[in-house]
């Protein structure tokens, strides 16, 4: 069975499986975490493991609905993946949140003192959305220190211990990150009763 041959129907899905499917967001590592075996399909031939598309769905709902009540400016949207950068601040700049890409300056959450510079403000999110819990280590043990909460797009070999709410998905895949963001995105739109004219492409990155 191939990956476009799911058996996977979604109830009232965000957009159809086809479209999860040709942005590869199902398509995880050949390692997976203890931690993500629930939102595991199944393991395909080469060793891959495939993410449950309706669990993905699911969770992309129900984060929306949890940001939603949050003011948009509290929330900050951060990304080193250079994949992830782009959609990350075009899903900032849509529902009027912060975002902070590339590099992380360590202490953006912790230390008052980085006003005085000029490399990076101090900030206080309530709540804070990262690409990979990997990639993005520090600014989560950051959140954790202050009581943030943490939600976090993570792939089949992540670890999730610090994090509150998981959107299963690969978080590498240019395609796959522009698609949750853009889901996430207009969900968030619609829960506020905006409708939107943005398509996924619209928060890709340019290669």
């Amino acid at each position: 069975m191939s990956e476009t041959e799911l058996d996977i129907e979604l109830n009232e899905p965000l957009v159809p499986v086809e479209e999860y499917l040709a942005a590869g967001v199902h398509i995880g590592t050949q390692q997976k975490s203890n931690e993500m075996m629930n939102f595991i399909y199944r393991v395909r031939g080469d060793g891959l493991y495939i993410i449950d598309i309706r669990k993905t769905d699911e969770r992309i709902k129900q984060v929306a609905k949890f940001l939603s009540g949050f003011e948009a400016p509290k929330i900050l949207a951060v990304t080193s993946r250079q994949y992830g950068q782009y959609p990350a601040r075009k899903f900032a700049e849509t529902i009027g949140a912060m975002a902070t890409t590339g590099r992380f300056i360590p202490g953006t959450l912790t230390n008052p003192a980085l006003n005085q510079t000029s490399l990076q403000k101090y900030i206080e999110p309530d709540v804070v959305i990262v690409t990979d819990p990997i990639g993005d280590a520090q600014v989560v043990r950051e959140a954790v220190l202050n009581g943030i909460p943490v939600i976090a797009l993570c792939d089949t070999n992540n670890n999730t211990k610090n994090i509150d709410l998981v959107i299963p998905t690969n978080n590498k895949g240019r395609k796959a990150l522009s698609m949750i963001y853009y889901l996430l995105t207009k969900e968030m739109l619609r829960i506020r009763g905006i409708t939107t004219s943005l398509t996924p492409e619209d928060f890709e990155t340019d290669l």
